[in-house]
């Protein structure tokens, strides 16, 4: 969350913690049974949460490197996971198209709630400090406002593979399979931009946006990440990442830094100005 660390998953059924600025890998973290899609961290570090091909969430103790508790409910494999803000609740999407909500502090195998308004599978979710934002292979980005009791539902048409909140919270990223990136109002639904020049017709592939909402970036098939100016939709930059498939994306929360996962190989892109924050140096 600090942007000091990171979290990488895999085929290979195990979660990795690294140090990114040194390259380090700090922990391995084994006990799903098949490939890990997903992970995410606590506010304050000291939890990860994880999901996979076998149908389960699962909830680590960072320091220990123990699985705290596992999940099961989804009725296929769990593409997504997010904390919300206090690490209370952990979020997850599903090939079941269901988003479910686990509370972290309860001994219930249960989900706290269901959401089951996706008419196919969920293949991304993000929660910010009142809402859940999900995207879904029926073409729809939905919006739960759970201080309202609202759902917020915007057709696209084509599948969506990833979602992301604006950081001023008034924005709704969506990528989908038509090759296109798309930013709408959260509050109108209004389109407010197109991105296109990246391909992305088969994978789930990650779009974020800058650290101060300038630039809108996604993964391709092509091998490169590219970034638009968020306003005028320009092409502002293409990194060449590898050959294969860029899938996964996550940038610093407050630095122009940014992580790029293709097959077997995470890469670290930073302004040479860069100067990591705190004790990660």
């Amino acid at each position: 969350v600090d942007g000091n660390y990171c979290l990488t998953c895999g085929s290979d059924k195990s979660l990795k913690l690294w140090n990114p600025h040194k390259g380090t890998a700090l922990r391995t973290y084994q006990g799903h049974g098949y490939e890990v899609l997903d992970a995410a961290g606590s506010f304050d570090n000291s939890q990860l949460c994880s999901c996979g091909a076998d149908k389960t969430v699962a909830l680590w103790d960072v320091a220990t490197g123990q699985v705290v508790r596992k999940y099961r409910g989804h009725a296929g494999k769990v593409n997504c996971v997010q904390f919300n803000e206090e690490a209370t609740i952990i979020v997850s999407g599903s090939i079941d198209s269901t988003v479910r909500c686990w509370d972290c502090r309860s001994r219930r195998p249960d989900p706290v709630q269901v959401l089951d308004e996706a008419k196919d599978g969920v293949s991304s979710v993000k929660v910010s400090d009142h809402e859940i934002l999900s995207g879904s292979v029926d073409g729809r980005v939905r919006r739960y406002d759970l201080r309202a009791g609202q759902l917020y539902s915007d057709y696209i048409g084509s599948p969506i593979t990833s979602v992301c909140f604006s950081k001023d919270g008034q924005c709704a990223l969506a990528a989908s399979l038509d090759s296109t990136l798309r930013l709408l109002d959260k509050e109108t639904g209004e389109l407010l931009g197109e991105y296109t020049g990246h391909r992305s017709t088969a994978y789930r592939l990650d779009c974020v946006l800058s650290e101060q909402d300038t630039h809108v970036g996604s993964a391709s098939e092509d091998g490169n990440v590219y970034f638009w100016d968020l306003v005028e939709g320009s092409l502002a930059l293409s990194l060449a990442v590898g050959r294969s498939v860029v899938q996964s994306l996550s940038f610093h929360p407050t630095l122009p830094c940014l992580l790029a996962a293709t097959e077997r190989h995470v890469q670290l892109w930073r302004e040479e100005t860069f100067q990591p924050e705190g004790d990660a140096a």
